[in-house]
């Protein structure tokens, strides 16, 4: 009787561990679609990139293994450094001024005295949806280098002459950064609004009580709950920025010019212009060794403000 009994307890739990195998598998099932397109689009690139930063090749024939001279020969390059340095100029006059002004809009449109405002946070997040092929067409338009190019015009109620947006060292790295201002300040917005609404109102309510002002409500409420919040738009901003190609490229066109060359679009041209692949990776590597200590050394930054 007791093996009988004991028998007929272990079958359930058989058939209840096979159900929660099933479950499991199951769930896996409905998951892998991403991790099957993530390797193949994905993590595959990333490991053959590495493996061409090391290899001679021009994308038909057979690779050559030629050690550390693709580096050695992006290194010594002059081009690059110059990307380099026009990628981080536009880093800085397109993509930290936004953060700044992302928290100023994001906080007035959650304040109470701002009406319409569904119609404003749609507005402003729109640049972010738009195609990136058509804003740098209608801002290759604005930015004309004739004097009826409307940026020109604005430029000449100063008294200034016009400006050769798309051939001078400046003229370039403004419009382009003006370009990327535009069109991301609108996403830092809405997600630093998210944040906002996030923050209970007791809160500031108790400051009111206190008697704090406006100032000392955003640096000791307002900023330090916002802290996790800052330092994911930091990281991202800041790995956006360094791999900026699309719009540099409608802009400059393909004459890679140097006033607005930026390192993607560097390695890019090495690669599908020039047909050297293994230069193209080394690059490629260099660059994101320099995300992972610019990111790091910005998150470090942003860690600690609020504090």
């Amino acid at each position: 009787m007791s093996d009988s009994k004991s028998a007929n307890l272990k079958a359930p739990r058989r058939r209840r561990f096979s159900e929660e195998k099933k479950e499991a598998l199951t769930g896996y099932l409905y998951i892998s679609p991403f991790f099957i397109l993530f390797a193949i689009f994905g993590l595959f690139p990333i490991l053959f990139s590495f493996y061409l930063g090391f290899q001679k090749w021009n994308g038909l024939g057979e690779m050559e293994y030629v050690g550390f001279q693709n580096f050695e020969w992006i290194l010594t390059d002059p081009l690059f450094w110059k990307s380099l340095s026009n990628t981080l100029i536009m880093w800085i006059l397109g993509t930290l001024p936004q953060l700044l002004i992302g928290i100023i809009l994001a906080y007035a449109l959650n304040s109470t005295l701002i009406k319409l405002k569904s119609f404003f946070r749609v507005s402003i997040f729109m640049p972010y949806v738009t195609s990136t092929v058509a804003v740098a067409i209608v801002f290759g338009i604005m930015f004309n280098n004739q004097e009826f190019g409307l940026f020109n015009i604005i430029v000449g109620w100063f008294g200034a002459d016009p400006v050769s947006w798309g051939t001078s060292e400046w003229g370039v790295k403004v419009a382009i950064s003006t370009m990327v201002f535009w069109r991301w300040v609108g996403y830092n917005t809405i997600i630093y609004l998210a944040g906002l609404q996030g923050i209970p109102n007791e809160l500031y309510e108790a400051a009111v009580i206190d008697g704090a002002s406006v100032r000392q409500k955003i640096q000791y409420i307002t900023i330090p709950m916002l802290r996790p919040i800052i330092i994911l738009t930091v990281f991202t901003s800041t790995i956006g920025a360094l791999q900026l190609f699309t719009e540099p490229l409608i802009f400059i066109g393909r004459s890679y010019r140097e006033e607005g060359i930026t390192v993607v679009l560097y390695l890019y041209r090495e690669a599908f212009t020039n047909l050297a692949f293994g230069p193209a990776s080394a690059a490629a590597i260099i660059l994101f060794i320099i995300i992972i200590i610019i990111s790091t050394i910005n998150v470090w930054i942003a860690n600690r403000i609020g504090r």
